[in-house]
């Protein structure tokens, strides 16, 4: 299991990113709580999880980011940010926050 449990940070930084973007009026806010918690995210799964997921989880996360954005003119704004972060948050969980059975006897 990660040091850090992730995909809350991942969830952060999508929703957070609309929110700052939203409210402030200025894009590139959204840019720096995107690049925050993505940098504390890639981080701890490269410590914990090693390159290969850790590129798995940046491309989940860059796409979800990227996918928002066509999604929001079907959904409206908030619904496309809310599934995507829910999306990218479920494959964080399962890649690299999910505690590891032990089967010990």
């Amino acid at each position: 299991m990660a040091s850090v449990p992730t995909a809350p940070v991942v969830a952060v930084g999508l929703v957070g990113g609309y929110s700052a973007a939203r409210l402030s009026g200025r894009r590139e806010l959204a840019g720096v709580v995107l690049a925050v918690a993505g940098t504390v995210c890639g981080r701890t799964w490269l410590r914990s999880r090693g390159p290969v997921v850790t590129g798995v989880l940046l491309g989940t996360y860059t796409a979800a980011f990227g996918a928002a954005h066509p999604l929001a003119k079907k959904l409206g704004a908030w619904p496309s940010v809310l599934t995507v972060a829910a999306a990218a948050t479920a494959t964080t969980y399962l890649l690299a926050d999910r505690p590891t059975s032990n089967a010990s006897a």
